[in-house]
């Protein structure tokens, strides 16, 4: 007797909710026949009129040098970890960098602004500090800072 209760009891539990799944179910589909339809379709080229020119005018593409590059917003002093610190002064060539970048080793480098950061040579390789957050530092001292340069996941410099 007491097993027909147990059978009796998921019959009516397991029904319990089917209603708000269909339900769900019917609104998610409703959603993607919504989105399908709202799809835009792409452009179509005007077919040109008799007499007129199908060849397309080249319009001359930016070049990197053509872009100005604020240098103003790299210069200054930037905090690393642990006593680490970078400054940027501005040169006859572009920048300075006078870095503590380890424990052990404090240098200065010739630096250049470009689009995507301060492209530098250290230790004969070539390296960029590129603008970050303290996320992209990989630091946890930094990692609520906003305003930061970045070489590399674990060598980063930000502003108080």
């Amino acid at each position: 007797m007491r097993g027909n209760w147990i059978v009796v009891a998921a019959v009516v539990l397991g029904g319990c909710g089917a209603a708000e799944r269909r339900s769900e179910g019917r609104a998610t589909q409703a959603e993607i026949d919504n989105s399908a339809q709202a799809t835009i379709a792409p452009p179509v080229a005007p077919t040109p009129t008799p007499g007129e020119s199908t060849t397309a005018t080249p319009t001359p593409a930016a070049s990197a040098s053509d872009t100005p590059v604020d240098t103003a917003r790299y210069l200054g002093r930037w905090t690393g970890v642990e006593g680490m610190f970078l400054i940027v002064a501005p040169s006859a060539e572009g920048v300075t960098l006078d870095m503590q970048y380890d424990l052990d080793h404090r240098a200065t480098f010739a630096g250049t602004v470009e689009a995507d950061g301060i492209a530098f040579t250290r230790g004969g390789m070539a390296e960029t500090l590129r603008p970050g957050d303290g996320a992209a530092t990989g630091l946890k001292w930094l990692a609520d800072k906003r305003d930061c340069l970045v070489v590399k996941t674990g060598e980063g410099y930000c502003r108080d």
